[in-house]
């Protein structure tokens, strides 16, 4: 049986038939960026930013895993990010002993989301970000920074087309909504 994981916590504010705008609340992540020309090795990644939740941290304390795994390509970076457990807050949080990873506070916000199943490959994750853009531009939405792929199954032992998968792109303030 699979145990269930926290995942933060959202309001549908409009549905657009492909994609709907979402709200989600404050949040913390654990985030790790890379220069994309070190070669961004996601496994890599995700293995460094879980050593910090699994005990690699000031206090070796474990942190509760959530969902999903985000990534998302910022100039020549590449960033991968845990959010932590609501129950914590910043303070709580113990230092990380990997010292490129970051624990930022995230305030709340709008984005657009797309959902997908299936595999999550560079080409198809390319192309529902450019499908994300325009149609977001077309309602007249503005996004404020790339899109990201958020990550909810592990791919390692969910078969391919039971697998949760979501492009998200932050908004500019919606000013709010309603479900169409």
């Amino acid at each position: 049986m699979a145990r269930k994981v926290e995942e933060p916590e959202y309001d549908v504010l409009v549905r657009h038939g492909e994609f709907e705008v979402r709200r989600y609340s404050d949040m913390i992540q654990a985030r790790l960026s890379v220069d994309r020309n070190n070669e961004f090795k996601p496994s890599h990644s995700f293995r460094r930013i879980a050593g910090y939740i699994f005990g690699g941290n000031a206090n070796s304390t474990r942190i509760p895993m959530t969902s999903p795994v985000q990534i998302w390509h910022s100039g020549t970076y590449s960033t991968m990010a845990f959010t932590m457990p609501s129950f914590l807050s910043e303070e709580d949080l113990p230092h990380p002993n990997d010292e490129d990873i970051q624990i930022t506070a995230v305030p709340a916000g709008e984005v657009a989301a797309i959902k997908f199943s299936g595999f999550s490959n560079r080409s198809k994750v390319s192309r529902l970000m450019q499908k994300i853009i325009h149609l977001t531009e077309k309602k007249g939405y503005i996004g404020r920074n790339e899109p990201i792929l958020a990550i909810y199954d592990n791919p390692s032992t969910t078969i391919p087309f039971l697998r949760r998968n979501e492009i998200l792109l932050p908004l500019e303030n919606t000013g709010g909504g309603t479900i169409e």
